[in-house]
């Protein structure tokens, strides 16, 4: 192992065992030293998120590790730069992921240009659960080991300029190994749950959630015929393919088994159903993607490509065409038919291992 003690290292420590585990792995061979965000102001008093647990937890490792933690509060920018975006989008009938947008602006911006020129680092590193390898002299985003936690789908946004300063020490690892670590170092993270959901919503609570932010606007649910069968508190609490939550399941058509929502008319409030999750009218032959990002600029793409892509975090991989529109737009084309193509999300493109970019998802394209 090569040395790199003048290097410095600052790693974004989330109080969790992924960046824990991260920020021990790195100091066997840099300068190491922690830096704690707070992104959201108030503490979730349900349990979902609290960061004062976060920050308690990332001061004991860093003591135990014997680093230095720096802290920083960003959330006067995370709402101006993602939780805006987040309230507009939703707003406009969408489902964004605010996840991806927070590595963009604050992650891989804000803390990234921090460290480096701030604090003087040469790298900054997070726990995700990515790898990046230099080939040819190019730095490409690959997917990690341990494809059950893989994290590249929110990681697109990424270029190959920041690559070069970025580390992720974990993505060889599989989950058990990392806690496997943590243990036998007696970090007592090693066992800490893992945050599930966007930190200031939590798993299962979004409608709740943004009720404080977007009024109720009382609508009609229907039958993709038109006939109403129900009542719903605003489009934009609802998400293409939705089955809970929808308080119509007592009423029966033709046959015994569940609605789900297969479109959103926002201008007239109206949320439009169907039965079953593989309905004709909840599957598209593909999709229109927008702000477009391409890891590596330099590579001269030549369409139609031929790759796999996610429409969404954990979703398998797709087989697809990409073609050109413009500079701004591309058009995906499914080998088959897909359900619950969601505007607003996130499309990441693949070409085996390796991330190669990656939209947000404009419309999709009826079967």
């Amino acid at each position: 192992m090569i040395l790199k003690k003048n290097k410095k290292v600052i790693v974004a420590m989330s109080g969790g065992v992924d960046s824990s585990v991260a920020a021990w792995i790195l100091k066997k061979k840099y300068e190491v030293e922690g830096l704690f965000m707070k992104n959201w102001e108030e503490d979730d008093q349900e349990g979902y998120c609290n960061s004062a647990q976060d920050l308690y937890d990332a001061e004991n490792v860093c003591k135990k590790l014997n680093i230095h933690l720096h802290k920083i509060n960003f959330s006067v920018e995370y709402w101006e730069r993602v939780f805006e975006n987040f309230l507009n989008e939703h707003k406009q009938g969408k489902t964004p992921n605010p996840d991806i947008l927070c590595n963009k602006e604050i992650k891989f911006d804000l803390l990234l240009n921090y460290s480096i020129k701030e604090l003087n680092a040469d790298y900054i590193a997070t726990g995700h659960y990515a790898r990046i390898k230099i080939i040819n002299k190019k730095y490409l985003l690959f997917k990690a080991i341990d494809l059950e936690k893989d994290q590249s789908y929110f990681l697109y946004t990424l270029n190959s300029i920041k690559l070069k300063k970025i580390l992720f020490p974990i993505g060889h690892f599989k989950k058990h190994e990392v806690r496997s670590i943590a243990k036998n170092i007696n970090l007592e993270v090693a066992n800490k749950k893992d945050s599930t959901g966007i930190c200031f919503i939590g798993p299962r609570k979004l409608k709740k959630f943004l009720s404080f932010y977007i009024n109720k606007k009382i609508g009609n649910i229907t039958t993709t015929s038109g006939k109403i069968i129900g009542k719903h508190d605003g489009v934009f609490y609802y998400t293409l393919g939705q089955r809970k939550g929808l308080g119509i399941g007592g009423i029966k058509e033709k046959y015994n088994i569940p609605w789900y929502v297969v479109d959103k008319n926002v201008k007239e409030n109206i949320l439009i159903v169907a039965q079953g999750s593989c309905n004709r009218d909840l599957m598209s032959i593909g999709l229109i993607a927008k702000n477009i990002n391409w890891i590596n600029k330099n590579n001269e793409i030549v369409f139609p490509i031929s790759c796999n892509i996610k429409i969404r975090y954990r979703h398998q991989d797709i087989s697809c065409n990409i073609e050109y529109i413009n500079n701004t737009y591309v058009k995906i084309l499914f080998k088959t038919p897909v359900i619950a193509v969601t505007p607003g999300q996130s499309v990441v493109f693949y070409l085996s291992e390796i991330c190669i970019g990656g939209g947000i998802i404009e419309s999709r394209l009826p079967l």
